[in-house]
Order: structure tokens, then sequence, then C-alpha cells
């Protein structure tokens, strides 16, 4: 039998978005390719807040992170995670 104890979490995950949704009023559901959900206030993103409902729906994946058609805003991983330095789009 072995003893060794492995360790829990997302090691050496690099989180990718997969979709996004806004169930919940005021927040944004950001679904990973890994299985997380991330839901964090708008409050945070206010030029998505300023979106109409209709606006939101219209949302496309750019590189490792995502925009809207009706925005010029380019939101990365680093921003919803809060993790520059772990997350950053470019080396």
């Amino acid at each position: 039998m072995s003893t060794e104890r492995k360790i829990e979490g997302f090691w050496n995950s690099t989180p990718q978005i997969q979709k996004i949704a806004f169930h919940i009023r005021g927040k944004i559901s950001v679904y990973l390719t890994d299985g997380r959900i991330i839901i964090t206030p708008l409050s945070h993103f206010p030029s998505i807040k300023k979106l109409s409902v209709k606006q939101r729906q219209k949302w496309y994946l750019f590189g490792n992170g995502l925009s809207f058609d009706n925005s010029t805003e380019v939101y990365h991983i680093e921003q919803i995670l809060g993790n520059y330095n772990e997350y950053r789009h470019e080396v």
C-alpha cells in the first residue's frame, strides 16, 4: 500500500473560460473548462454592468478572455481571478 499523500486542489491547471452567464442579479458567473464556476459582482466590471441584458447575451471568447459585441473591452482571466502574476495572458 502506498503512503504517498496526494495534494488536493487545482494544481498545474491553467484556467480557461468555457462560458459565462448572468443567472444571479448583479453578478457574472464564469464557467471554466476544469469545472470551476467563478461568481463575481458586476460592480467590479462597470463596463459590463452598463450593457443591457440583450447586449450581455452577445459575448464571445477572445484568447483567454471574453468580450461582447457592444463593447471595446476584452476581459482576461486574470481580471476575473484577481491574480495577475499567476494568470497573466502574456508572458
